[in-house]
């Protein structure tokens, strides 16, 4: 369920109807601490090395190395999740009642090299939540130097937008989120940790909703970290508790009833070709293929007849599916619209979720199966058979809705509400559906 239409003709945009388818004080406290070596992020450690400002001195050099990046290692949902965060809640609490942090005057554009009025306030900014050290803050210095360029990233990790140590709108649309909203955000979801992290299992998926990610964790380990694709505002993917029983590759796929009825009808009555350019077949109840032109596309009769997609490179699940029970009737899949793992707000399909990589998940998810290997995937999908694969072990997958949390490296993390769940009013996101 999350898919749109190429474009067919002078028909409508692919996008516009597969996405619709388918499928203060300055404090670095404990949980914002920073980092106990420089060997611990080789990114944040080059970008330091870069573009050195001879009039900082040693003291400053030192002291801005000890900040870290968020470690891909360490799993957003894990058995002690609840307790970081549980213990974040108290650092924030500490920090409001400190004042908080500073506004951060907006302005087009901050970036490596500029000296402007602003930089003060983001140099405090950055310095109270912890991504920039507060002793190598060099006071009110307007100059917006490599320390402060490695902060902004570590802040952009953190938010999980795009990490190019720019300051534009989106990044001072949530520098300039208030420390009090953010507190309320770690409070709500320590409930919902609390709630999610007993019985993950070894080895299971996660996929947190608001921050369009998958996750293969493994023995408290994240092994593999995977860019999604999840439900517009207005679809929703819902949470979700099953365990991964079976691979598709090379699927069809049967268009929901509730698309033919949104999506599939409008689209007909544009472009009559679309169907048939999109390798999409009719069947009515008795398994009898019918043409488009069968069918009155001015009225509802589109639903009580079933759609299908044949496999191909221009399937809406791409060339794998991951299955799993579900009353919603979800699941996990590759798409051939690959341009929107690309985007910092990806909530563009009907529910489903896409997988970026989605065949390195599927090898570890095979990992145990007979002929499960990489090559033997690779050589499936190449040869366009339609085969399903069953795990030998079924692997818990768990959909959740986590905007805030803390990791054990002290590491706090914020997403945008994009489903309105957290009550944070003009703070959630908005996002056209």
């Amino acid at each position: 369920m999350s898919q749109k239409p190429r474009r067919a003709g002078n028909g409508p945009d692919r996008r516009a109807f597969l996405t619709l388818f388918g499928a203060g004080a300055l404090a670095a406290p404990s949980l914002i601490r920073p980092a106990r070596a420089a060997g611990e992020d080789k990114l944040l450690q080059s970008l330091i090395d870069q573009n050195q400002s001879r009039e900082l001195g040693q003291d400053y050099d030192s002291a801005s190395r000890t900040i870290h990046m968020p470690k891909s290692s360490l799993p957003s949902l894990s058995a002690s999740t609840a307790d970081t965060t549980a213990q974040a809640v108290g650092q924030y609490e500490g920090i409001l009642a400190r004042g908080g942090w500073p506004t951060v005057p907006p302005v087009e554009r901050l970036r490596l090299g500029n000296r402007h009025p602003s930089v003060v306030a983001l140099r405090q900014r950055l310095a109270v939540s912890g991504d920039l050290d507060s002793s190598a803050s060099a006071g009110v210095s307007d100059i917006f130097d490599s320390y402060v360029e490695a902060a902004v990233r570590r802040f952009q990790a953190r938010h999980g937008i795009s990490i190019d140590g720019i300051v534009r709108a989106e990044t001072f649309k949530r520098l300039n989120i208030p420390c009090d909203v953010r507190l309320a955000q770690l409070r709500t979801n320590v409930g919902r940790l609390k709630a999610l992290s007993g019985n993950l299992g070894d080895r299971y998926v996660m996929v947190n909703i608001p921050a369009a990610q998958v996750e293969a964790v493994e023995n408290g380990v994240a092994v593999g970290r995977y860019t999604a694709v999840v439900g517009r505002p207005d679809r929703p993917s819902p949470d979700v508790n099953s365990k991964i029983t079976e691979i598709n590759f090379n699927p069809y796929w049967t268009v929901p009833v509730s698309l033919v009825r949104r999506d599939l009808v409008p689209i007909m009555q544009k472009d009559p070709n679309y169907l048939t350019n999109e390798h999409i077949h009719i069947y009515d109840m008795h398994g009898q293929e019918l043409q488009p032109t069968q069918i009155n596309w001015q009225t509802n009769e589109a639903v009580n007849y079933r759609f299908r997609q044949d496999p191909g490179d221009f399937n809406s699940l791409g060339t794998l599916r991951i299955q799993f029970p579900s009353p919603d009737g979800v699941y996990m899949h590759d798409t051939p619209e690959k341009g929107l793992f690309g985007e910092d707000m990806r909530f563009h399909s009907s529910g489903c979720v896409r997988v970026q990589n989605v065949r390195e998940l599927v090898d570890w998810l095979l990992r145990d199966t007979p002929n499960g290997s990489r090559a033997q995937i690779d050589a499936t999908i190449k040869s366009g058979q339609r085969v399903d694969a069953k795990l030998k072990q079924p692997v818990p997958v768990h959909w959740v809705y986590i905007t805030a949390w803390a990791t054990p490296d002290g590491v706090v993390q914020f997403r945008d509400d994009i489903y309105n769940k957290d009550g944070l009013g003009q703070y959630a996101a908005t996002v056209k559906g």
